[in-house]
């Protein structure tokens, strides 16, 4: 639904859409629509977006914002996350309100996840 002045997209770059996809289908089961070769968005994930080809990549250290996925089951899903081939940069660690740690998916964009369960 949109809404008002609400976050209603997001967009990251890949340099390889298919192995980026693949990625997200095997750890987080999301869906993708294609447009082209050079573009594919997903849908009722939290939030729409999408990922277009781009040599670049989204790290907190060049000053992208992070997305953080919450999780019921932090070591489940990282365990999920290492078995896709994505690389954990910042093991699990304690912050006020839960637990998170930080991987980077095939294409080299950094995502958190967190959970609120110990």
């Amino acid at each position: 639904m949109n809404e008002h002045e609400k976050i209603n997209y997001v967009e990251f770059p890949a340099k390889n859409i298919t192995e980026t996809k693949s990625f997200f289908i095997q750890v987080f089961a999301w869906e993708f629509n294609d447009f082209g070769d050079d573009y594919s968005a997903f849908i009722n994930k939290g939030v729409h977006g999408g990922f277009y080809k781009s040599k670049l990549s989204s790290t907190v250290d060049n000053g992208a914002a992070l997305i953080v996925i919450y999780s019921q089951n932090l070591e489940q899903t990282q365990a999920k996350i290492e078995q896709a081939n994505g690389i954990i940069i910042k093991d699990i660690f304690s912050f006020p309100g839960g637990r998170r740690f930080h991987f980077t998916e095939p294409s080299g964009n950094e995502f958190a996840v967190w959970s609120d369960q110990n």
